[in-house]
C-alpha cells in the first residue's frame, strides 16, 4: 500500500513524464536534494539533461505555481540569471502526471556562492537590487504574504502536544510566548508596510555561483514580504562581520533599487521567525516516509533542548543594538 503520493514516482513513471511533456529521454536519471517536493535530473537524447521538479500535493495551486513561473520569466526577459521554467509549445509551464503537478527547468551548473567572500557578497547585492526593482513593479495576486504570527500560531499548535518531550514542553511553550511579546511590535511594522514580489528563501543552496555571477534557482517560497527578506541570510557571524557583509550586499544592491534603512530592525525577527517555522516545518512533512529517514535526529529529546537552547539565544540577539549600515 502506498504510504504517501510520492511514492507513484518510480524511475520509469518519472521518465514517462518526462516524455509526456515532448522530450525523448536517455533513461538516465538522478535523484537531486529535495523533501518539500521531488526533484530529478532526466537525461535528454542528444541534448543537455534536464530537470523536473514534481509539486508536492495540496502545497501550491495551479495559479500559486502559474504566477511564480510568470514572475520568473519576468526576471528572465529582463535578462536577470534567474533558472525559470520551461514552456512547452502550447505555452504550458505546469504539467500533471499521476495525480501530481510538475514542471520541467533547465539544468544550470554551478555552486554556493561564498557568503564571507565580500566580491560575492557585492554581486549578490546587485543581482538581487534587480530582482527587487523588478518585483516591485507588480504585485503578487494567488501568491502569500509573510505573515510571522501564522508562523508562531503554527508552532503553537502543531508541536507541544504531538513531538516535543513532555519535560521539555513547558520550557518550549514559555519560551515561544516570551518570543511572540517581544517579536509583536516588529510584526506590526512589518505588517504595515508594502511588500514587494521577493525570492522568498535566498540561503545558499538556492544560489549557483558561475562564472562571478549568481544564478538564483528554486523561487518555490516567492512571496509578498519585505526587501530585507531575501537579503538578511547572507549575513553570519559577529555583529561587526555582519555590518561588513551587509555594507557590501546594500552597495551592489543600491545600484538598482532603493533600500529602507528601517528594515535592518527586522534582521532578526525574520531569523527568529525562520528557526520557529523549520522546526515546525519537519513536524508537518513527518508522515513523509523521506522524513524520518533523512532527519532521524529531529523528534528527540538532544534535539528539542538544543532548539530551545538557540531559540533563547536568539532571544537574547533580540535586545541587542540593530546593525548598521556603514
Amino acid at each position: 500500500m502506498s504510504n504517501h503520493p510520492f511514492d507513484v514516482l518510480t524511475p520509469d513513471a518519472i521518465i514517462n513524464a518526462v516524455e509526456a511533456a515532448g522530450y525523448v529521454s536517455d533513461a538516465r536519471l538522478l535523484a537531486l536534494n529535495s523533501y518539500e517536493n521531488r526533484v530529478y535530473q532526466v537525461g535528454i537524447e542528444d541534448e543537455q539533461p534536464i530537470i523536473v521538479k514534481f509539486y508536492r500535493p495540496g502545497r501550491w495551486t495551479l495559479e500559486q505555481l502559474e504566477e511564480e513561473h510568470s514572475f520568473s520569466a519576468e526576471l528572465v526577459e529582463a535578462e536577470i540569471p534567474v533558472v525559470a521554467p520551461l514552456i512547452s509549445e502550447s505555452g504550458e509551464s505546469v504539467h500533471r502526471w499521476g495525480g501530481l503537478l510538475y514542471t520541467l527547468f533547465p539544468r544550470r551548473g554551478g555552486h554556493a556562492p561564498e557568503f564571507d567572500n565580500l566580491d560575492n557578497l557585492l554581486v549578490l547585492g546587485r543581482t538581487l537590487g534587480r530582482i527587487h526593482a523588478i518585483g516591485a513593479t507588480k504585485t503578487f495576486k494567488f501568491r502569500p504574504t509573510l505573515e510571522g504570527q501564522a508562523i508562531i500560531n503554527e508552532s503553537r499548535t502543531l508541536l507541544p502536544d504531538n513531538f516535543i518531550p513532555s519535560e521539555l514542553k513547558t520550557a518550549y511553550v514559555t519560551l515561544l510566548d516570551d518570543l511572540e511579546r517581544e517579536l509583536a511590535p516588529k510584526l506590526a511594522q512589518i505588517e504595515a508596510t508594502p511588500g514587494i514580489r521577493v525570492h522568498g528563501d535566498c540561503h545558499g543552496g538556492n544560489i549557483l555561483w558561475r562564472d562571478d555571477t549568481a544564478n538564483f534557482v528554486d523561487l518555490d517560497d516567492c512571496m509578498t514580504a519585505p526587501a530585507i527578506q531575501d537579503l538578511w541570510m547572507f549575513l553570519s557571524g559577529e555583529p561587526n562581520e555582519q555590518e561588513i557583509q551587509l555594507g557590501e550586499v546594500i552597495a551592489g544592491y543600491e545600484e538598482f533599487f532603493e533600500f529602507d534603512p528601517k528594515q535592518l530592525h527586522w534582521i532578526e525577527t525574520l531569523r527568529t521567525l525562520r528557526i520557529i517555522r523549520y522546526a515546525a516545518w519537519l513536524a508537518r512533512r513527518w508522515d513523509d516516509p523521506a522524513f524520518p529517514k533523512a532527519f532521524p535526529w529531529f523528534n528527540s529529546e538532544r534535539y528539542w533542548s538544543d532548539h530551545i537552547l538557540q531559540l533563547r539565544e536568539q532571544f537574547s540577539r533580540l535586545q541587542e543594538p540593530v546593525l548598521r549600515l556603514l
